[in-house]
């Protein structure tokens, strides 16, 4: 599938509508607000859904809300991009009443991690690359010269970036390329046997998690092997498994049972890619064409043209 990229919206000859969006978690008022300032200080014109600041429980309005919110910012042609206020839990309750074929038509940034995977995979399946990358909470908070910022605004103003990962010493040397795929492990779980399920055929695939027991996490992995999603993808990047207690029952730290999982396999392996519910969390294309190159000196990903 040729996937369609987005263009550039960091541009001098316009102002770029943004729309802010929340289809998952309830977010603070005050995030969006600020997140709404520093757009506008970037030379973009944010706007927000009309539900965007809603609370129904732990979600950011009722599904229909949600839904609907979503299905505007997609539908609407003077928005340019889609920013997603926060992650949280929620997407998997109304993905499949989103209608994603006006993006064809005009193809638009999607921006957000965390449960924010089930829209990457969603759009990924309908051929149109989207952007893992920090939300209005993380906008507010980061500094204006911090890498997550500072890369972002290099894409939306179309400069595609590289970037080099130290060495871990249970990396796996090699080469790989393929279409980015991935996101949040447990998000990505809850998608298996799907509609939506990540297109794993041929992918170099990234993972990252929060707050998960290491046995947990060795679960999911397992999945992934007894599927054969190992035989299926190219390389292996692991971002960060933030917030975990470390079991010792285990017998092994979370990156080694994942080091396990794919021991028996010729893939290129990342760790400890700057990736997930971390501060510095860079920005990644999901459904760009990279390449993953693994060796002594560390980890290059970049993308292919």
């Amino acid at each position: 599938m040729n996937m369609l990229l987005p263009p550039p919206i960091l541009t001098a000859d316009r102002q770029a509508e943004v729309r802010i969006v929340s289809p998952s978690g309830r977010i603070q008022p005050e995030y969006i607000d600020g997140a709404k300032r520093l757009l506008t200080e970037w030379g973009l014109y944010p706007t927000e859904g009309r539900f965007a600041r809603e609370a129904y429980g732990r979600f950011a309005g009722t599904p229909e809300q949600r839904a609907a919110d979503l299905q505007a910012a997609i539908d609407d042609p003077s928005v340019q991009a889609i920013w997603c206020s926060r992650g949280g839990y929620g997407l998997a309750q109304i993905i499949d009443r989103i209608d994603f074929t006006p993006l064809h038509r005009q193809p638009k940034w999607l921006i957000g991690f965390s449960d924010i995977t089930v829209l990457h995979n969603a759009l990924s399946r309908a051929g149109v690359c989207s952007l893992h990358a920090i939300m209005a909470k993380h906008l507010c908070e980061l500094a204006a010269n911090s890498q997550p910022v500072t890369l972002l605004k290099d894409i939306l103003a179309g400069h595609m970036p590289q970037y080099h990962v130290p060495p871990h010493p249970l990396n796996r040397y090699g080469e790989a390329s393929g279409r980015l795929a991935g996101g949040n492990l447990s998000v990505l779980m809850g998608l298996r046997g799907s509609a939506f399920d990540a297109d794993y055929d041929g992918a170099l695939l990234f993972i990252e998690d929060v707050s998960e027991r290491p046995y947990h996490v060795d679960r999911m992995m397992q999945n992934l092997r007894l599927s054969g999603i190992f035989t299926r993808i190219t390389g292996l990047v692991i971002g960060q498994f933030s917030h975990i207690e470390e079991d010792p029952q285990m017998l092994a730290s979370t990156y080694e049972l994942i080091a396990r999982t794919a021991e028996d396999y010729t893939l290129p392996v990342c760790f400890n890619f700057p990736v997930g519910h971390v501060e510095e969390n860079l920005p990644l294309i999901v459904g760009a064409h990279a390449r993953l190159q693994v060796n002594g000196d560390g980890a290059l990903l970049s993308y292919e043209k």
